[in-house]
This record gives structure tokens, C-alpha cells and sequence, in this order.
């Protein structure tokens, strides 16, 4: 079949590549235009945008697909199938009639579960033991069309969202062609999603990211997997803001939340139920490093607190 791949971020990247290696034609990129990133906030291509150049195929990049050139040149590539991996925007309904055999998506959960931007992310922080991937048809509800294929996997106890999705990525890629290849065979036959186990994953932003202390051992542990590398967890110290990588949990618990403790070995915190230990922090505009590197120079007083 004639391909138009849509998709922007890294992960995007194994799909990409996996259909150019497939029997399939390529014939052109769909991304997310250049933005502002880094210090500088100079314009940035995206990682699939530099993939294809690369490749040597054309490259579309509008502000929207309800641009009638836009929908002109979509029109003239005369694709078969439109697959798609975090393009991040909506496929208006004049887009999504273009090709015979749809867009086909890859969403990075076992769907009707966690719709939305940011499904491993709330998968982890909900503590779901199970996670997958699923390849479905775009309609113009959000991540609502029947589905094509699914594939599963257990989360890991210590996993954060980068590697579960860096995994995704990998499993999902392989899910996608299967997907392609049946649907050119004819061999596939969409099922409309269950109406039950529905949950929504909106986009996590840098505010949900703030460690609440107060909250049990478990559940914190979760919250900064779920938000690592991005945006990363957080807290405040002396009126600044300090990030936080993963925490190993502990058997005991006799601080109070948010209370710091420092060990000869160890650095602990303090939660709603049960220590925690600190492994690397990132204090406002310097380095990340070891937690006991940070408190030998942050000098820590009797009872003192992250917020």
C-alpha cells in the first residue's frame, strides 16, 4: 500500500522505520511544524521531520489539516493507509476521508483505557500492572475508533515512563506493520471499544508533577516514575524548586511528610505513610547528582522539610 506516515516525537521513530523496511511505499511524512526548544528558543525540527529528510521523502508540515491546500496535497500523494504515531493534533473529518483504508493509529495503551496524550504516564502513577499497545481506526472522537490489533506487557516495579515508553515504542512498531500487512490482505476485521473501563490520560503538566508528601510511599513512588524524564518530579526547598528522580522505597517509616533525614549512607524523606530514599535530585539551576552530594552542601537543619 501507498503510506503517509504522521507522527512527530521520538517515538515515532520505530514505526517510521519499520514501515520503510516493510514492502509498503512510504511515499511521504506528516509532522508537527518546527518549534521553539532550548535556552535559545530557536525553531527545532522534530524527530521524525529530520528522520525523513534523512530517508529522502517529501515532508508536510502544516499548521492545520483543515487547510484546503493542505487537504489538496494530501489529496494528490493519494495515499492508501495514513499510519499514525503521536502526530499531535486532531485529524479533521475531511482529512480522515482521504485514504480508502483510514489512519491508522498507534496509541500506547490497551485502549478504551487511558485515552488521551499521555497514557503510560497515568498508567504508571495509576499503579496499573498491565500495559500494551493498540493499533485502531481514527473518527473524530478522541482515541474512540474501532480497534485493529493490541499486544501486552507487564510494567515494571521500578519502570519509569521513559523506559515503559521507549519499550512501547519498540513492541508497538512491530503491532503497526501486523497492522499495515492485514488490512493490504484484507485479513483484519475492526471491533468497535468497549463502553466499559474507559479512563482519560490529559496531558500531564509541569504542576502535576509537584511531589505531594503526604501521600503514601507507594503512591509518590509512582507519581515520579510517572512524570520521569518529563517534566520531572519536584518539590520546594528554602523557596526553591528541587527535582527528583525515582525513590527506592523502604520497610519503615519515622519521619514525618516531607521531613529530610541524612544517613551516612542514605538520604530519607518523610511521606504520608512509609520512608522513602532519595537517589539523584536536581536543585534549581545546577546538575543533577547524588542526594548525598546535594546535602553535604545544602547544609540540612533539625526537622527541615521539602514542600
Amino acid at each position: 500500500m501507498r503510506l503517509l506516515f504522521a507522527g512527530t516525537p521520538d517515538v515515532a521513530l520505530p514505526s517510521l522505520n519499520a514501515l520503510i523496511d516493510s514492502d509498503h511505499d512510504v511515499v511521504g511524512v506528516l509532522t508537527r511544524p518546527p518549534a521553539a526548544a532550548g535556552r535559545g528558543r530557536g525553531e527545532r525540527r522534530s524527530a521524525v521531520h529530520d528522520r525523513a529528510v534523512e530517508l529522502g521523502l517529501p515532508v508536510l508540515t502544516p499548521r492545520s489539516l483543515r487547510d484546503p491546500e493542505t487537504l489538496h496535497t494530501l489529496r494528490a500523494l493519494a495515499p492508501d493507509c495514513c499510519p499514525v504515531v503521536a502526530y499531535g493534533a486532531l485529524v479533521p473529518p475531511d482529512a480522515l476521508a482521504i485514504p480508502p483504508n483510514g489512519w491508522v493509529n498507534l496509541h500506547f495503551s490497551l485502549l478504551p483505557s487511558w485515552r488521551g496524550a499521555a497514557p503510560v504516564q497515568h498508567a504508571i502513577r495509576a499503579g496499573d500492572e498491565i500495559s500494551g499497545a493498540t493499533t485502531f481506526l481514527l473518527d473524530e472522537g478522541l482515541d474512540t475508533g474501532p480497534i485493529l490489533g493490541q499486544m501486552t506487557t507487564a510494567i515494571g516495579p521500578r519502570e519509569t515512563a521513559g523506559e515503559l515508553l521507549a519499550r512501547l515504542a519498540q513492541t508497538g512498531a512491530d503491532l503497526l506493520k501486523l497492522t499495515i500487512d492485514a488490512l493490504a490482505a484484507g485479513d483484519i476485521d475492526p471491533r468497535p471499544q468497549s463502553d466499559e473501563g474507559v479512563s482519560l490520560a490529559p496531558r500531564i503538566e509541569v504542576e502535576d508533577a509537584r511531589v505531594d508528601w503526604t501521600l503514601t510511599a507507594r503512591a509518590i513512588d509512582r507519581t515520579i516514575r510517572a512524570v520521569t524524564p518529563a517534566p520531572g518530579a519536584w518539590t520546594m526547598m528554602r523557596d526553591q524548586r528541587v527535582k527528583v528522580g525515582p525513590v527506592l522505597l523502604t520497610n519503615d517509616g519515622t519521619l514525618a511528610p516531607g521531613e529530610i533525614s541524612a544517613g551516612r549512607q542514605e538520604v530519607r524523606v518523610g511521606t504520608g505513610r512509609g520512608d522513602v530514599v532519595l537517589n539523584l535530585v536536581q536543585p534549581q539551576g545546577k546538575r543533577e547528582m547524588p542526594a548525598l552530594d546535594w546535602l553535604r552542601g545544602v547544609r540540612l537543619q533539625p526537622g527541615e522539610r521539602f514542600t
